[in-house]
């Protein structure tokens, strides 16, 4: 049976090398889907590229990071933001406000919506922050298409190192059951399961064993996540991001996935 998996790019806009590598392996059909930086540095100059690059492009949702912009001047601190989601004392009015302007920003520059939506450092499904920002997205876009929401329970972890594992576990625990939920009370899209946490360390040849478990252990309809990057690419994973990128274009991938019956699918599209 052909299982088919959304590959999804993350941190579109991040700078010129993260996009540069995410448009290059959705040309060559590696990628189903890319998430992006609203307000990162260079989203503005390759966005537009990716209109008729064939993909579910979604809105990365950013609290944490000004990437050295203007546009966002209003973040938190990770450790900070997560200590008020879990004890309520997030302003939803804060929240809104930033994904409003990260909305306006995204339709700007791609002339439409985005079909999906999920979380730097996996914002979104923080509690406090999620009912924000499900009810923004139902104000914002009324009776209209509603994008799918990352869902980020952990898929089968068969074969990966406890540390990845138990990082993947984690994520998940800390919202995945509210989005879950929603999904089901208010039939927000989501995907099945998410595959593609690591600790982004160990150059091409570990990430290449990681990946060929997460391609195993993948069921229809889960998500693939990962961050790749051409040359040029100047934040602090840069290094791996690049290791991940060599790995997706090999041309052996095409094959491999074809003979293991897995379609690099749009979650929109099923």
């Amino acid at each position: 049976m052909q299982r088919r998996i959304v590959f999804c790019g993350d941190d579109f806009g991040l700078n010129a090398g993260v996009d540069a590598g995410i448009l290059e392996l959705a040309g060559l059909n590696r990628l189903s889907a890319v998430s992006c930086l609203a307000h990162g540095p260079s989203f503005a100059a390759h966005g537009p590229a990716l209109r008729d690059a064939g993909l579910d492009v979604g809105l990365h949702f950013n609290l944490t990071e000004r990437f050295g912009s203007t546009a966002q001047p209003e973040v938190l601190a990770p450790g900070k933001l997560l200590a008020r989601a879990c004890s309520g004392r997030l302003d939803s009015a804060w929240i809104e406000r930033q994904l409003r302007a990260q909305l306006e920003t995204f339709e700007r520059v791609l002339g439409r919506a985005p079909d999906h939506i999920g979380g730097y450092r996996q914002v979104h499904q923080l509690p406090a922050v999620l009912p924000a920002l499900l009810g923004a997205l139902r104000r914002h876009y009324g009776n209209g298409p509603r994008p799918w929401l990352r869902h980020t329970a952990a898929g089968s972890q068969h074969g990966i190192p406890m540390a990845d594992c138990a990082r993947a576990r984690l994520i998940g625990a800390l919202g995945a059951r509210g989005v879950e939920r929603a999904a089901r009370r208010e039939n927000w899209p989501i995907n099945r399961r998410m595959h593609g946490i690591y600790d982004m360390r160990g150059g091409a040849r570990r990430y290449a064993g990681l990946l060929q478990r997460w391609l195993d252990n993948a069921c229809d309809g889960d998500l693939l996540v990962c961050h790749p990057a051409g040359p040029g690419a100047q934040d602090a994973r840069a290094a791996q991001r690049q290791a991940e990128f060599e790995v997706w274009r090999r041309p052996e991938m095409a094959e491999w996935l074809r003979r293991n019956g897995i379609r690099c699918a749009r979650l929109g599209r099923y």
